[in-house]
């Protein structure tokens, strides 16, 4: 790097908030399968205090040597659905402890993988871990759940969308922090760096290192050089600050890769928001000339940001993947917050924005009397969204307290304004169940 390089670096560090937001090694526990639970419990516990033991260790060391934030060490483990279904336990309960207790050990923030693949329908172990996840996530303090219930090749599995409605209320009034861990996806990826749906793929490798950039900050700033120029211009300039990004994130994974004798996996080159002012999703679409987050115009703008980053990521680094683009989770981001508390964004609009962003409908707080199938109605409409488009959608959404309360999570998760909910019912729509089937444009062999 020459010295110009090295100042913007620095910059981008020190005033626009870059940090590596985690470093996420991926586990296969396929080998730990055992009819014995207890067995199978020991061997999970050993292979994942075996393998990650030095991942704090190095990732500090990296962070300190590079001089750049390295916010979360994290792991992620094959669903645990797969593996506790050779078992007859009636609830996996055991299997999130030993998950806690592994992460506690190597000194970790989260573990991923207390997950259900049912895109299609229940599997042995499926229906018993989706039971398990309320209990579970009270339970535990680092263990993150994800159950994936559409595909484009497969379509929704409504009973599904059905189950996790019920699922997520009762998370929610297990405990403050639960649903904050909690996905529904549509189209899951194996290779995800990013809580709370990191889990490891059973394509993958035994063993990876995936890396999650962030970087809001540094667009934004990037930005505003070129206040009232053409989109030609504003999307040249976040490609090639998205190339600065994503460079930073492959030399932080092939470090740590090197260092801990593991498979490089992938960068995933998302723009991650966090509660700090400064590193905002929302702030950057208002550079671009909006108002506020919210007004017409900003799904066009969100189009533009989640397309140029991808491209600028792309050239910089040959091993992206995970979900790559932009995230819009509302506590996590302050912009988010104060479009929603000014009445510029609501539920509907942010609906329409995930057709374009990273995820989907993240870190929403609705109220704590929303009916079980208006929750799994919001599920299914991202997961259509998802299906239909050939993207990833997710849903993590907490209902707690009522409209206009403020929900403090701490930490990365941020505050949630509780938002408004339509208060039409949906319940005979989601009482069907079924399958809606995969569309038409799926059928490609």
């Amino acid at each position: 790097m020459n010295i110009r390089q090295v100042t913007e670096t620095i910059a981008m560090i020190e005033e626009q908030n870059f940090d590596i937001r985690t470093i996420t090694m991926g586990i296969s526990l396929l080998e730990c399968i055992d009819s014995d639970s207890d067995k199978a419990c020991e061997k999970i516990y050993k292979k994942i205090t075996h393998c990650a033991k030095d991942l704090v260790r190095v990732g500090d060391e990296i962070s300190a040597e590079l001089g750049i934030p390295i916010v979360n060490k994290r792991i992620s483990v094959t669903p645990i659905a797969i593996i506790a279904a050779a078992t007859n336990e009636k609830d996996y309960i055991k299997f999130a402890k030993t998950l806690d207790k592994a992460a506690h050990d190597v000194g970790v923030d989260f573990i991923g993988g207390f997950s259900a693949l049912v895109q299609k329908g229940y599997a042995k172990g499926d229906e018993i871990l989706i039971n398990s996840i309320p209990a579970a996530l009270a339970q535990t303090s680092k263990v993150c759940a994800s159950v994936n219930v559409g595909s484009t090749k497969t379509g929704i599995n409504m009973t599904a969308v059905r189950d996790m409605g019920r699922v997520i209320k009762q998370t929610a009034q297990a405990s403050d922090l639960g649903a904050a861990k909690l996905v529904v996806f549509a189209n899951a990826v194996e290779d995800n760096p990013f809580m709370a749906g990191a889990f490891h793929g059973v394509g993958e490798a035994d063993v990876v290192i995936n890396v999650g950039v962030s970087g809001p900050g540094v667009v934004k700033r990037a930005l505003e050089k070129v206040r009232g120029e053409s989109f030609d211009v504003v999307a040249e300039t976040v490609k090639k600050t998205a190339f600065k990004i994503t460079r930073i994130g492959q030399l932080v994974g092939q470090m740590a890769s090197e260092r801990l004798g593991v498979k490089f996996g992938i960068v995933d080159l998302s723009l991650a928001p966090t509660p700090a002012v400064g590193d905002s999703v929302a702030r950057v679409l208002e550079e671009m000339g909006l108002e506020a987050v919210g007004t017409h115009g900003t799904t066009a703008a969100l189009a533009l940001l989640n397309d140029a980053v991808k491209k600028g990521g792309v050239m910089a680094c040959n091993q992206v993947g995970g979900l790559s683009g932009a995230f819009i989770p509302v506590s996590e981001d302050e912009g988010m917050i104060a479009a929603v508390q000014s009445g510029s964004l609501n539920l509907e609009k942010l609906e329409a924005m995930t057709a374009i962003c990273s995820v989907g409908l993240d870190m929403i707080a609705i109220p704590a009397d929303t009916p079980e199938a208006t929750i799994s109605a919001i599920i299914a409409d991202e997961a259509a969204i998802g299906v239909i488009n050939q993207k990833t959608t997710a849903v993590r959404i907490i209902p707690l307290g009522k409209e206009g309360d403020m929900i403090e999570f701490g930490g990365l998760l941020g505050t949630a304004p509780v938002m408004s909910v339509n208060k039409n019912s949906s319940a005979d729509f989601i009482a069907r169940g079924g399958q809606i089937p995969a569309p038409i444009h799926s059928f490609k062999n």
